[in-house]
């Protein structure tokens, strides 16, 4: 196939288009390669896609309606991956405008593009931060989702309304993922284990947020890239039992979908850090904190939908995955 990949010098997207690329498939790959972090990571992210047979680059932001209106006129995806987004919960308390302007202006020029040149299926990037105010565990896709803590999170949520609209008025098929902390190698500056990695080996203090009494389903790279491509070949179908009486908001009468994509195994934060100690064969020192606006104490998945539907469940344990992100960090860095 003909895949357009945006976002694909971002963590998911270039592992995403890397995986495509391995069996085969077109990969038109779009990013704006701005500076919410570093930009040499994702320089290098790239370099590794543009010695591919078979992938294209092309740099520009969601916003640039012009120059998505082109990109889909002339290379005529048959699919497309949305993984563009303006990301981080902190952030988006200091930058909002950043926040709608990928996110909302950025992706309605993604389902005008698809309305307009005929693509059999859109997946994009939701959040497991739509749970928001949600206490009761795990969350369900099925669970509603209206109240969240985070211009970031209503942003996804908002992304999710968006697409059903779409296939409803258009029958767009539309697959939304609700992604559960990644992490990885070639991982995000601005995440946890990075940002913790990073200030441990200099010997610096961490700051850990809810005094370290945080559960996070974290995730590891490669079985979100392998759920998405899942989804990606599983077009969203029609719900037929679908009623307005007793909504079911992770399905529909249109083609349309969410699943959760986390491990199914929420982790403390504090053993977080504890494996990633062994791993460095070095102690933090930790500077404990109250939680932060924005941020939700616990996150625990509930992947039953992704199981049933593409038959798959995320299963790397936390201490294979930050071995192996401690090993990409010490190559790519020679530390």
């Amino acid at each position: 196939m003909k895949v357009l990949v945006t976002g694909a010098a971002g963590f998911i997207g270039a592992a995403l288009s890397q995986q495509l690329l391995d069996r085969g498939d077109e990969v038109i790959g779009l990013d704006n390669m701005n500076d919410y972090y570093d930009v040499a990571l994702k320089e290098a992210r790239l370099s590794r896609l543009q010695d591919r047979a078979g992938f294209t680059f092309v740099k520009a932001a969601l916003e640039d309606r012009p120059t998505l209106e082109a990109l889909f006129k002339k290379e005529q995806p048959q699919r497309v991956v949305n993984m563009a987004a303006q990301a981080g919960v902190r952030y988006s308390l200091v930058n909002p405008h950043a926040y709608v302007d990928s996110n909302i202006m950025g992706f309605i020029n993604i389902l005008e593009g698809c309305r307009h040149h005929g693509v059999e299926h859109l997946v994009y990037a939701s959040s497991s931060s739509v749970y928001g105010a949600n206490t009761s565990m795990p969350f369900s896709v099925h669970d509603n989702v209206d109240h969240p803590v985070s211009l970031y999170a209503a942003s996804k949520k908002a992304n999710e309304l968006m697409a059903h609209t779409y296939s409803h008025l258009y029958n767009i098929p539309t697959t939304g993922l609700r992604f559960f902390t990644v992490y990885g190698p070639w991982g995000r500056p601005d995440m946890a284990l990075f940002m913790f990695t990073k200030a441990i080996l200099e010997g610096k203090p961490i700051d850990v947020f809810n005094y370290g009494n945080h559960r996070r389903d974290f995730t590891y790279i490669d079985d979100i890239v392998e759920g998405v491509i899942r989804t990606l070949d599983h077009v969203a179908q029609p719900n037929p039992e679908w009623t307005g009486d007793t909504p079911d908001s992770a399905t529909s009468k249109a083609p349309y979908r969410l699943y959760n994509i986390g491990s199914n195994s929420p982790v403390e934060l504090l053993r977080y850090i504890e494996v990633l100690e062994d791993c460095l064969g070095k102690k933090a020192e930790k500077n404990l904190l109250p939680i932060q606006p924005g941020d939700v104490p616990d996150t625990y998945a509930d992947v039953d939908a992704l199981a049933a539907d593409v038959d798959y469940r995320p299963s790397t344990p936390v201490e294979t995955g930050i071995e192996r992100f401690v090993e990409w960090y010490r190559d790519f860095y020679q530390v």
